[in-house]
């Protein structure tokens, strides 16, 4: 683990380590929806980042800072942390093994393949990856890049946040709503942490998937509350058991509230992102879009930024999201 702490100052620091690195994902506004709903929606793209989401931010900041000795790098994930740990490992000449779900989808496996990584299956309903992971990491000698709850892996994720604050201050525009995709919390813990340092009053808000709503649920008991992982969802880049512990410690402070929707509501999302947005997201990408526009939240009259986090979508899916009616 890092010595550094999660702060506004590291994320300026990982930020500056990026540069050049990611894509500056662009802020997207549909004149559509924001007359509709009376509304100033700001989407940010990071299904436009480098592997389709956000989380090569956090695994290349993760990756740079290692030893130049250390070769080999394992990690855990449902997809898009696996494709972010696989492409940052090959560009930096190392080498990556992922341990992915059997039920991943295509998409997500065929990325992560593409970028060289070893890929190791396991069953999500039987059997622990996190295990799994450190055991191969032992044999191999390698460095874990855990997919949320490490303080490089979250300062990386805030990059998302610099961006924001400077897309934003280039219209002139203070957020009052962020609505933020939650899985395990390393995006939002990360946003939050750049948002805050810079607009002190704005409200921050996760969104998760219904059933999945562990970090909603943990921010109303103080504590953390794990899913029932007996639930299904198709928003599998959000279907972490249980916020970080540094996650969640981040999220308990900066945090306004947690949100939740329905997979019906994430492909409404999804339809309307393409639609209206032009853009392509996942079901878990699109989970905030949800929020803004499902009436969870009072967006009336209101600056929103929403964050779009990720687009890595098998074809049956996204042909699904047709099938709901858009806004």
């Amino acid at each position: 683990m890092s010595n550094r702490k999660i702060s506004y100052c590291e994320i300026i620091n990982a930020s500056n380590r990026l540069k050049g690195k990611i894509v500056r994902t662009p802020i997207l506004q549909s004149y559509y929806i924001n007359e509709k709903f009376k509304t100033n929606i700001f989407l940010k793209a990071e299904n436009l980042q480098t592997i389709g989401a956000f989380k090569y931010r956090g695994a290349l900041n993760t990756i740079l800072q290692l030893p130049n000795n250390t070769k080999k790098v394992v990690a855990w994930s449902s997809g898009n942390h696996a494709q972010a740990v696989a492409a940052a490992a090959k560009l930096t000449g190392r080498e990556a093994t992922i341990v992915m779900p059997i039920d991943s989808p295509k998409a997500k496996l065929d990325g992560t393949a593409f970028w060289g990584a070893s890929i190791v299956k396991y069953d999500r309903h039987n059997e622990d990856r996190e295990k799994i992971g450190r055991e191969i990491a032992a044999e191999l000698n390698a460095a874990i890049i855990p997919p949320f709850d490490h303080v490089d892996v979250i300062n990386g994720q805030g990059t998302t946040g610099i961006e924001c604050i400077e897309q934003l201050e280039e219209k002139n525009i203070y957020p009052d709503i962020v609505l933020c995709c939650c899985g395990g919390g390393g995006l939002i813990a990360g946003i939050s942490t750049a948002i805050i340092g810079k607009f002190k009053n704005t409200k921050i808000y996760s969104v998760e998937p219904d059933n999945f709503d562990d970090t909603k649920n943990s921010l109303e008991e103080n504590k953390i509350i794990a899913n029932s992982m007996r639930h299904k969802s198709i928003c599998d880049a959000l279907l972490a058991e249980k916020p970080g512990q540094l996650t969640f410690e981040v999220n308990q402070k900066n945090l306004t509230a947690g949100l939740s929707v329905s997979d019906n509501e994430a492909l409404m999302a999804m339809h309307t992102a393409f639609k209206y947005f032009k853009i392509i997201l996942e079901p878990g990408g699109a989970v905030a879009l949800a929020a803004a526009i499902t009436g969870k939240i009072e967006v009336k009259n209101k600056n929103v930024l929403v964050i779009a986090s990720g687009g890595n979508v098998d074809k049956d899916i996204f042909e699904e999201c047709f099938k709901e009616k858009t806004v």
